[in-house]
């Protein structure tokens, strides 16, 4: 295989991951799905993490001197277990970040596909789903070796149902589990970048483009004000920002809030000096271009 045609396969290998929509606003955005195989790994990671956490716990329940009584120590544990297991993808998801740790390191995000911001409700549905993918089949595989319990063609028949769950996501070409059809959401690439320590350092330099009628909307005030929040590093402001930005543009929600708000900031500042060069200043949203 030639190196063109290598690298024509690859191009429309990447293409049957971009899924394009327009927004009400009659913005043309994109998404690029992530990979069954990402996703595996932030799973893994996640599992791992989790893993750990229960070995602290367990450790904390030595530590407080419940071994001795058994039936409680064990009690105890499994309701920790439980408790975190639940609410450690949900917890994190609900986040600014949208993403568990696992997602974080693999550079991959939940979003919904309508391109809003992700509701609980989205985030609660998704994840409770993953009981029924994930853990009732590890659970009735650990019943397998009591017999006496249930009948080997029933834990067979429990086990591949569950896993015909888990292995949904294999046989979709948008790599949606079933708890992303129930919830109305996509697993996509972050775009990432770090906030740098002196915001105005590189201007005119991005993670993200804007066009000229994205950009034409704000002014001087509104730059000086979202500088401001970038300085103030508050999650929750940005998240209010960045989302009236967007709101304003008509953008989708498909990076994380300071890369967006970092983005226009240098791409608006880098605008209004242009026209500054020519005379031109903008005071501020309601003043004419």
């Amino acid at each position: 295989m030639t190196a063109a045609a290598a690298n024509a396969k690859q191009r429309a290998a990447k293409a049957k991951k971009i899924r394009q929509f327009v927004t009400p606003e009659g913005v043309d955005l994109e998404l690029r799905i992530a990979s069954a195989g990402l996703r595996f790994g932030a799973l893994l990671v996640d599992m791992i993490l989790i893993q750990v956490a229960l070995f602290v716990f367990f450790l904390v329940i030595l530590w407080a001197g419940l071994a001795s009584k058994s039936d409680v120590a064990v009690a105890i544990w499994l309701l920790g277990a439980f408790l975190l297991r639940t609410f450690w993808f949900i917890g994190f998801e609900l986040g600014s970040r949208a993403a568990t740790p696992g997602k974080r390191l693999m550079g991959i995000r939940v979003v919904a596909r309508d391109g809003g911001r992700l509701t609980a409700d989205a985030v609660v549905a998704r994840n409770l789903i993953r009981e029924l993918e994930l853990f009732l089949p590890l659970m009735m595989l650990g019943a397998g070796a009591a017999e006496d319990m249930v009948s080997g063609w029933t834990m067979l028949a429990g086990v591949l149902w569950s896993l015909t769950l888990s292995l949904f996501l294999l046989f979709n070409r948008d790599r949606m589990r079933m708890g992303d059809l129930i919830a109305g959401t996509w697993v996509v690439m972050a775009q990432r970048a770090k906030l740098d320590a002196d915001i105005a350092t590189d201007a005119a330099g991005g993670a993200m483009a804007f066009t000229e009628a994205e950009l034409a909307v704000y002014g001087i005030f509104e730059l000086q004000e979202l500088e401001r929040v970038l300085r103030g590093r508050d999650p929750r402001a940005m998240r209010e920002v960045a989302d009236a930005i967007r709101a304003k543009i008509g953008r989708a929600i498909a990076e994380e809030d300071d890369v967006f708000l970092l983005s226009y900031y240098r791409q608006l500042k880098a605008r209004l000096e242009r026209k500054l060069l020519f005379g031109k200043r903008r005071e501020d949203k309601y003043a004419s271009d």
